[in-house]
């Protein structure tokens, strides 16, 4: 949730050179928490920087405290010893203030600029042909209607419904009326509202008109045969729509604007060499930048396999703390295992937690500063993010910089995230982060956190590419990521050898495996035949937004041999174990086995042609592995082998912060063994190393570089 990419910060910049490891936070602010504390009462900070008071402060006696930040003594609130679970004066370390690293407070009137937002839902879609050809609209219209009892803040909730093909259609709700009134408006280059009420109405009064709305919005549009796209014009529509309250924009399309304002063209590009993943126009980026100044945050839902320009598209989601989704599998006849991902997807989105109005402040003790953000948001200064919403599922990276030698014997950082509850109270979700101060190489050396290491370099090499670096320059500075603290370290051992030697200790030895599976992604692939720039772009967003959990399963997948526990007996508790997670390479693969293969938006269940009959049938229900559905869902059926399977499943759920991943079924006979086997990453491709193969790589490179620095 928070996190630093070293367990223990280096004193200087000469010391954190001398190591070439990236410095840098993960955070993952308005994450899902269970136990959660929530107080009430005086909030205290530290008077000179502002800090929350926190388990990292010293208290000098009952009545001050120093600031773990700025190092200056505060006075305490006449009432801090107060605890307000037992109602009695104690001990102030007691406290949740002083014992939680991560807590919440009820915020009081000073921090609102303006009354509490209301939640705002506006949903902006495509309806132009080849939308309802892929068939979206069913699903959403489906999920919609048997989740908007479950929109957060339904008593204070307004919603609205935009559609857009070559025409804008706007859906004006009446009290008095049983459906909405159609209005359609045809000029896209001067876009309006045609009506000034109506367009999006309070949840609760209208509920019963806005469901038999939804139920009948895909049949309004089934005949619709127009080929254009106005996007651009709808979205502009619909930021006007809510400029003075703000609230959040949902946008689902299946191809590119091609008309009206925001217009694109088709670009070509017949090698990698020529790829630019910059925008077309700057248009979606100031759209968003306007949002974000008003409260406006935009999500795109991306259906179908058209090219959309991604590219450029996703500046709306990016500059205004969106997502983007995208599903190029989506056709509701063709791909049913796409279809039920899209359907859970929208599930969670519809009833999730939301945000409104926030901004986050990250702070460092003295000696420290923030230096490079990413993710999905507005930089509103050095140290301040702008987020109209915020999302539970979104994560954001930092790099951190020195500004002086630390003399402190540790150093601490402070994410506070202001925002509006959809139940209309202002809230503060604090974060603290405290790391020891380190002052010899070995120290940093072994300090390696590799999960947050990879989160972070992930986003830069992502961020590079959308910036115009070329794919090569990325991939050639993934390898130095782990070439040059690996020269670093063996120069701090005296070592002359060739062999490649890391720290025994932390995370820099795994470190080759994920740098690996980064540059075997599809996001820094640079084969155009079996990977489009949609999903290059996709990606990178991806890494730059995603769960830690969903991002370093894209990376180095979890492999499972799960005819191993196929039929153990139960342990002591009563619990059938669950298998462990072996190598992701085809060697531990049999023709006689089951497999999962965690990627973090799917799971793969591959089925070797020689599986026992019996396994067959006690899993999937049936007695031919040619009569097994390759390319579907698992369905649970009533046996203990398979309500074994599906509880592992949502376990592996669970492992991934609860991100829905749907168990697709691989055949080791199906055309689509392909989308299995590439994710062996440990494995040699046409145009990629082995892992062994990688090592011995990296041992050249780091020979040369040693030889260079002589």
């Amino acid at each position: 949730m928070f996190s630093c990419t070293l367990n223990g910060v280096p004193e200087s910049h000469d010391l954190l050179e001398k190591c070439r490891l990236p410095l840098g936070l993960h955070l993952q602010p308005f994450r899902d928490l269970r136990g959660l504390k929530v107080l009430q009462t005086v909030i205290t900070r530290c008077r000179y920087c502002r800090t929350y008071i926190n388990p990292f402060v010293f208290l000098m006696d009952a009545r001050h405290w120093k600031c773990n930040l700025c190092y200056r003594a505060n006075e305490l609130p006449e009432d801090f010893a107060w605890d307000p679970q037992t109602k009695t004066f104690g001990d102030p370390s007691r406290r949740p203030e002083l014992q939680e690293t991560t807590i919440e407070y009820i915020a009081p009137s000073e921090y609102m600029l303006r009354p509490p937002q209301p939640p705002i839902y506006l949903f902006v879609f495509d309806v132009g042909s080849a939308a309802i050809d892929c068939g979206y609209l069913n699903t959403f219209a489906e999920q919609l209607s048997l989740d908007i009892d479950k929109l957060p803040g339904q008593e204070r909730a307004f919603i609205g419904f935009i559609g857009f093909d070559s025409a804008l259609h706007f859906f004006q709700f009446d009290e008095n009326e049983r459906e909405p009134r159609h209005i359609i408006e045809f000029d896209v280059e001067e876009s309006f509202a045609p009506v000034f009420s109506g367009l999006f109405v309070e949840l609760n009064i209208f509920k019963e008109i806005i469901k038999k709305f939804i139920y009948k919005l895909p049949s309004i549009f089934e005949r619709s045969m127009s080929s254009s796209n106005c996007l651009g014009s709808a979205l502009t529509v619909a930021k006007n729509l809510i400029n003075e309250v703000g609230g959040r924009i949902t946008v689902f399309t299946a191809s590119m604007p091609n008309i009206g304002i925001g217009a694109l063209k088709c670009l070509e590009f017949n090698t990698a060499k020529k790829i630019a993943f910059t925008p077309q126009i700057d248009f979606y980026k100031s759209l968003a930048l306007e949002c974000t100044g008003k409260q406006i945050s935009i999500d795109l839902f991306v259906v179908g396999c058209q090219n959309v320009d991604l590219r450029t598209l996703s500046d709306m989601s990016r500059f205004s703390s969106g997502t983007v989704y995208h599903f190029p599998e989506y056709h509701f006849l063709r791909d049913q295992v796409e279809v039920k991902r899209f359907q859970m997807v929208l599930r969670r989105y519809f009833i999730r937690k939301l945000g409104l109005e926030a901004v986050l402040r990250i702070r460092c003790s003295r000696g420290l500063s923030l230096h490079t953000f990413y993710g999905n948001f507005f930089v509103r200064s050095t140290d301040l993010l702008a987020l109209p919403n915020v999302s539970p599922d979104s994560a954001m990276g930092v790099q951190i910089k020195h500004d002086e030698v630390i003399t402190a014997s540790q150093v601490c950082f402070q994410a506070a995230l202001l925002y509006t509850s959809t139940k209309g109270d202002r809230r503060i979700r604090v974060h603290t982060l405290c790391l020891p101060v380190l002052t010899q190489a070995a120290h940093v050396f072994s300090s390696l956190d590799i999960n947050s290491s990879i989160s972070l370099l992930s986003k830069m090499a992502s961020d590079r590419a959308m910036q115009g670096a070329s794919l090569s320059d990325c991939r050639e500075a993934l390898i130095n990521a782990i070439v040059d603290p690996t020269v670093c370290y063996q120069r701090s051992l005296g070592q002359v050898g060739s062999m490649l030697r890391m720290p025994p200790e932390g995370g820099l030895q795994y470190m080759p495996i994920y740098i690996l599976g980064l540059l075997k992604n599809r996001a820094f692939s640079d084969s155009l035949q079996r990977v489009t720039i949609d999903e290059h772009v996709a990606t990178f967003l991806l890494f730059k937004n995603a769960p830690l959990e969903v991002l370093l399963l894209e990376l180095c997948p979890a492999l499972y041999a799960f005819h191993q526990i196929l039929y153990c007996e139960p342990n002591q508790d009563g619990q059938v174990p669950f298998p462990d997670r072996i190598p992701p390479t085809y060697e531990h693969i049999s023709q006689n086995g089951i497999y999962l293969l965690d990627i973090g938006t799917f799971v793969y269940v591959y089925v070797g042609s020689a599986l026992n009959v019996c396994v067959l049938r006690s899993l999937f229900g049936t007695d031919s592995f040619a009569k097994l559905d390759s390319d579907s869902t698992v369905t649970e059926i009533e046996t203990p082998q398979s309500k074994h399977l599906h509880a592992f499943l949502r376990h592996l759920q669970e492992q991934r912060g609860n991100v829905y991943a749907p168990a697709k079924i691989i055949k080791d006979d199906s055309p689509k063994r392909e989308a299995f086997t590439r994710r062996l990453i440990q494995d040699r491709s046409d145009s990629s190393h082995s892992y062994n193969e990688f090592m011995q790589f990296l041992q050249r490179e780091v020979s040369k570089a040693r030889i260079s620095l002589c």
